[in-house]
């Protein structure tokens, strides 16, 4: 895709000797390259080798990590307090997975990217992307993990063509053309959080019974519901749950890629983005959390009304204390792809770990009107049956 500098050998052995990464070197603009040790040419991510490969000599370069690299947890409130004082002191601290942004003037959307870039188009909206629009990327919290890529383009495809086909009302003209589009491979930027929580609740359970009452001279059976209190406290804990980082209307299509396989995921290394877009977040860490609460807030609610049981509950109060707070910042791999039926753009993601698809899709009109009237007819038949088909 362009997005690393090619370099001579020569001129790659000369700076690979400024650089404890393997194959990585520093071009003149600050553009992190991976050199060939054999042709010069730049290596890319492979995802059928999991390894940086360079498609002019098919040299072989394997992904190395320290061992003594680990994912680790991340205080939340220490982290939290450094960023305010980042603010105060105009500091720049921390670490940015390249060392320029683009920020696109169609979404307005900030892309990084590794080495020099001439021209290319926003993996969002499809907006061209000029050199004139770098600028240096801003303090950034470290990224701690990376999920490299799994899926390739090929069955990335397979798995669109067979989401479309299993697209309930939609067009006919639609479910035969396909989803049609240039996928891009972009790493999307996720906090996950972690918390320990105490819960006291309060309430009142309701189970129902059936009672006969008469009515006149008829006989009659009635639902009733018998109240009594309910109450108690326990103890969760919150592993992992997941913040896509991105402050846009439509990335909540990226929850439909969930559940991602973190466990499989690897320390940061700036070697699994060679070839690919890998966007910055935008939603703060704070915001983030305030996002993953609402989730574990969710959780505990129903947990409650599990807990109080029976037919009904109603839940008079819920008091919880967070603890142990952590989070981590990832890199998830994403298919991006824009597609146009009518000549209206419609979005999709692939989860480039699993395979799963999420997007949108136009709906016929005339199949759900259709529909509508099948089941009105459906309903209005049992209704004849039910009164003795008078």
């Amino acid at each position: 895709m362009g997005f690393v500098a090619s370099e001579t050998a020569a001129e790659s052995e000369e700076h690979n000797r400024n650089t404890a990464e393997v194959g990585r070197t520093v071009d003149e603009n600050r553009g992190r390259v991976f050199p060939c040790v054999n042709c010069g040419a730049d290596l890319e991510f492979s995802i059928e080798q999991q390894s940086l490969a360079c498609a002019y000599c098919g040299s072989i370069q394997q992904i190395t990590v320290p061992d003594d690299k680990e994912i680790v947890e991340n205080d939340l409130a220490a982290m939290l307090a450094r960023i305010r004082q980042w603010r105060e002191n105009g500091e720049c601290d921390g670490a940015i997975i390249g060392e320029h942004e683009v920020r696109c003037d169609g979404c307005g959307g900030n892309v990084a990217f590794a080495g020099t870039l001439t021209s290319t188009t926003c993996p969002y909206c499809a907006t061209p992307l000029q050199r004139e629009r770098i600028h240096d990327a801003q303090t950034r919290i470290p990224v701690d993990a990376v999920l490299p890529f799994q899926v390739d383009k090929p069955t990335a495809s397979k798995k669109l063509k067979d989401w479309v086909s299993q697209l309930w009302f939609a067009p006919n003209d639609f479910k035969k053309q396909g989803a049609n589009g240039k996928f891009e491979g972009v790493y999307f930027p996720y906090f996950t959080f972690d918390a320990i929580t105490y819960t006291r609740y309060a309430g009142q359970r309701g189970d129902t019974y059936l009672v006969q009452v008469t009515r006149g001279k008829t006989q009659v059976t009635e639902t009733r519901i018998r109240w009594s209190p309910a109450a108690g406290d326990f103890n969760q804990f919150f592993d992992d749950v997941l913040v896509l980082a991105v402050a846009t209307e439509r990335m909540n299509l990226a929850r439909g890629l969930e559940p991602w396989p973190l466990g499989t995921a690897i320390p940061f290394t700036q070697q699994v983005l060679a070839g690919f877009f890998a966007r910055t977040y935008d939603l703060e860490l704070e915001a983030g959390f305030r996002h993953a609460r609402n989730r574990m807030d969710d959780a505990l609610a129903n947990e409650v009304r599990q807990r109080i049981g029976g037919d009904q509950q109603q839940v008079e109060s819920i008091k919880t204390h967070y603890s142990g707070l952590k989070f981590k910042h990832f890199l998830l791999p994403v298919y991006l792809l824009v597609y146009r039926y009518r000549d209206k753009p419609y979005r999709v993601f692939v989860n480039g770990s699993t395979g799963t698809v999420a997007g949108e899709r136009p709906w016929s009109a005339i199949k759900i009107t259709l529909a509508v009237i099948a089941a009105a007819a459906v309903a209005l038949g049992l209704i004849w049956v039910a009164n003795g088909g008078g």
